[in-house]
């Protein structure tokens, strides 16, 4: 586990209010990778080496480079406005750990989930647990150097995505990237209201 303080480790006088965000994905798709490069503090990260007791339980197909995991969470913060901040929950993206979701998943304004179009099949079972639990969620593809493009409507269909559910890409290693992402996904919850996040959440 690392955390590290940080000389903007305090909130401005002028953030009125502070949201919890959950970023989701299949294993290996950049969740720590973008908390790291979006928060503004030193972020908490609940990673481990990888040893041979993960051989034939975590599929490494795709990400054969990989040597940690997360094990618990990854945890940021990033002041999008003068009053608004966001806490960023990074969760494992491995299935043995999704009971962790429960928690973190307490409290949560939305979810964004990343998404990784060479192992786009491992996302289907995370959207589904998102459905479960009925949290509003955006879909950001996370482009990797080795990554086929495909255009909206293909992956809308391949991933069963609602029209109204935002799609957009992302590069997990840029700051301005990270943030535009998570600037959708807290416009897209603003913009149900109360009422209509009650009816999204059935749906």
């Amino acid at each position: 586990m690392v955390f590290a303080g940080s000389t903007d480790r305090y909130l401005p006088d002028t953030v009125q209010q502070a949201v919890k965000i959950l970023i989701v994905g299949a294993f290996g798709v950049g969740k720590t990778t973008l908390v790291g490069s979006v928060s503004e503090i030193t972020p908490l990260r609940t990673e481990e080496t990888m040893t041979r007791a993960s051989l034939g339980v975590d599929d490494l197909a795709g990400v054969n480079t990989k040597t940690t995991t997360t094990v618990a969470m990854d945890f940021g913060r990033i002041t999008l406005n003068p009053r608004l901040a966001l806490y960023l929950f990074g969760t494992p993206g491995q299935r043995r750990f999704w009971d962790l979701w429960e928690g973190l998943a307490e409290g949560a304004l939305g979810v964004l989930v990343l998404v990784d179009t060479r192992r786009l099949e491992d996302s289907f079972d995370v959207l589904e647990q998102l459905e479960l639990r009925g949290l509003p969620f955006a879909v950001a593809v996370n482009r990797f150097p080795d990554s086929d493009v495909y255009g909206e409507g293909e992956l809308r269909g391949a991933l069963d995505l609602l029209d109204r559910t935002p799609l957009v890409q992302c590069d997990a290693r840029e700051r301005t990237s990270s943030r535009d992402a998570l600037i959708t996904l807290v416009q897209y919850v603003s913009s149900l209201g109360p009422g209509a996040r009650v009816q999204e959440n059935a749906s």
